[in-house]
């Protein structure tokens, strides 16, 4: 029973850092902090949309997609003010809550730092707007009433 005290002797375990030195291995360095151009990226998941030009495009059609969905959720006539109603407010509040999901994760996958995913955003958030918010898509007749704000919801 040389060494045995009755205490079995198990590896330490693993300190943080020893975690991110390992995914900053596995990854080749460490995560963008600044602007980078090109398809070698990971947005919102590992390994997604990897080193292939076809997903990279896949990525950047869902971000505009994502974000012209975004802002017709903002626009849309459920998150007008109605007469008070708990059905009501249970829908407001559940639009509400996809449409603040869906902006943060639009905002994660801007923080990749891939001039095309940001590009792709901002593309999506303003043709969002331009169908759904501003006056270029909206019928206002003969009403000379510019400022009430319309939806096609």
């Amino acid at each position: 029973m040389n060494g045995m005290s009755g205490s079995s002797q198990t590896a330490p375990a693993p300190s943080p850092s020893a975690f991110f030195q390992h995914r900053r291995r596995h990854h080749g360095g460490m995560m963008h902090m600044t602007f980078f151009w090109g398809k070698n990226t990971e947005v919102l998941f590992d390994g997604w949309p990897g080193t292939n030009l076809t997903m990279y495009w896949v990525c950047l059609a869902s971000i505009f997609v994502f974000s012209a969905f975004s802002e017709y959720i903002s626009r849309c006539g459920v998150m007008k003010a109605g007469p008070a109603s708990f059905g009501g407010g249970l829908i407001q509040t559940v639009v509400y809550t996809v449409r603040a999901g869906l902006s943060y994760l639009i905002m994660l996958a801007v923080m990749s730092f891939n001039g095309g995913v940001f590009l792709a955003a901002m593309a999506g958030f303003g043709l969002g707007f331009m169908i759904f918010g501003s006056r270029s898509f909206k019928d206002t007749g003969s009403n000379n009433n510019h400022t009430e704000v319309q939806s096609h919801c």
